[in-house]
């Protein structure tokens, strides 16, 4: 049985906007740049990116097909397949991004829980594997529901742009540039 969705046309336009050249807009652009490299590189405004956070090397950005209210992911700027692909300062700042997507995450939904989360290629379940990103995401006692156990449906709560305002908010040291 295949996962069905729910209509959410709010996202017709983000979608749009991803070079569609694998279909899906998940593989590299004829330029080798990575979806995630064509999003922050988009001149876009924040709000529109659903970028959370810029730092020096790295940044956090709302997944866009989130498992739940509250899923962003944080990576480097550049693209990099593999956590050993980082140098030195990136991965630092990597990870102080991932501890501060914990604090808000905490800050703006209070979960009983925290996933946090790499997958390392496509064995690994990695969506766009030519760029390493952390999933991070609020969980809850029994947040599991019959829509996806039975249906292989998410049934999401709340729209991107107000878990961007929320996350955005709740980031550690006042609100990110």
């Amino acid at each position: 049985m295949t996962m069905d969705r729910i209509w959410a046309g709010w996202r017709t336009g983000y979608i749009s906007s991803v070079n569609e050249s694998d279909g899906r807009g998940l593989a590299p652009d004829a330029d080798g740049r990575s979806l995630f490299e064509r999003i922050y590189d988009s001149g876009e405004p924040d709000r529109s990116t659903h970028i959370i956070w810029h730092g020096d090397r790295c940044f956090a950005i709302l997944n866009a097909y989130p498992y739940g209210s509250g899923h962003l992911m944080v990576l480097p700027k550049r693209a990099v397949a593999d956590l050993e692909g980082l140098d030195g300062d990136e991965y630092r700042e990597l990870f102080d991004g991932v501890r501060a997507a914990v604090v808000a995450v905490k800050a703006a939904y209070a979960p009983d829980g925290v996933n946090v989360g790499v997958n390392l290629g496509r064995g690994a379940g990695a969506g766009v594997p030519d760029h390493v990103h952390v999933h991070v995401l609020p969980r809850w006692v029994a947040d599991s529901n019959f829509m996806t156990a039975v249906a292989e449906t998410r049934v999401l709560p709340e729209p991107l742009d107000v878990t961007w305002e929320r996350l955005r908010a709740a980031w550690p040291g006042g609100e990110p540039r």
